[in-house]
């Protein structure tokens, strides 16, 4: 979840759902309430590291940690230096995940199809979004917080793809290597209130509108897929504190259009294999979670 979030584009919520953690995950945050705290002083910590499921976020945070200062790093140079070939990868992976993910749905009918056309439509609309630039004010970063936690916790929905919307995904990321205190305070609040509160309504969709939430899901999927087509072509860009140029605007393009426009290589049968090992890794870790844990 670490890796894939450190991605504009992909979700740590689509890996969740995918190793079968998903649900578990949002019950035990809608447990991080007010609720936990009254345990916590009636009955002991025992007592409340169970209620909030405990274990289970303190080897998930570990997790996305680990991987945040080491995995997510070498993703990241990946998407620089072999864009095209990651970029396969996860939309072979993500369209497995849809798969994934639907064939939960036990009936199909007017409701559940409008539902999954809604969020593929939403998804789609997020991504074609250009960036903004705004200054980072204190309320600002705080609302980016709560924004880019709720979408990190949602299939589809990149939390970095969101900061870079806001125009915070460089901000933050400076804060984060500056040890900017203050910013990283306002930062972490706003995720911890957005994460609490969000968990409680999906907690709540998935208990009395499961299968309506699946197709919300599965749509938000869908329309991220126009987020992570590998092949291109950049329409608007900036230049960076260190001189790089990152891409601001882009578009969609076939991988003869992109030979042709950047005169550079497709990779398409490269791109055709990774797009089925991204759809194995699916399968693999849809084994995984459906393996009992003790």
């Amino acid at each position: 979840m670490g890796a894939a979030d450190a991605v504009p584009g992909v979700s740590g919520g689509t890996i969740a759902f995918i190793t079968g953690i998903y649900e578990e995950l949002i019950f035990s945050l809608k447990q991080c309430g007010p609720e936990a705290l009254t345990v916590l002083f009636r009955q002991g910590i025992t007592a409340a590291w169970k209620h909030i499921n405990g274990a289970f976020l303190l080897t998930l945070l570990l997790g996305i940690m680990f991987s945040i200062f080491s995995v997510s790093r070498l993703v990241l140079y990946w998407l620089d230096v072999y864009p095209v070939m990651l970029w396969s990868f996860f939309f072979g992976l993500i369209l497995a995940a849809i798969w994934s993910l639907v064939r939960h749905i036990e009936k199909w009918d007017i409701k559940t199809s409008a539902f999954f056309l809604f969020g593929t439509l939403a998804a789609y609309l997020i991504t074609m979004i250009p960036p903004s630039a705004i200054e980072a004010t204190n309320l600002f970063v705080f609302l980016s917080g709560m924004l880019a936690i709720c979408a990190m916790i949602l299939p589809g929905i990149s939390g970095s793809f969101i900061l870079l919307l806001l125009g915070m995904y460089a901000p933050i990321l400076t804060a984060v290597k500056n040890l900017e205190i203050t910013t990283l305070a306002l930062f972490a609040v706003g995720c911890v209130f957005g994460l609490l509160s969000f968990s409680r309504v999906l907690n709540w969709m998935f208990s009395t509108h499961r299968t309506l939430t699946l197709a919300l899901l599965g749509g938000f999927m869908l329309g991220s897929l126009n987020k992570v087509w590998p092949w291109k072509q950049t329409l608007e860009s900036t230049v960076n504190s260190h001189g790089k140029t990152i891409p601001l605007v882009q578009e969609n393009i076939l991988p003869a259009t992109f030979e042709l426009l950047t005169n550079q290589p497709s990779y398409l049968w490269y791109a055709i294999t990774l797009t089925f090992l991204g759809a194995g890794a699916v399968l693999l870790l849809e084994k995984v979670g459906s393996t009992p844990r003790e």
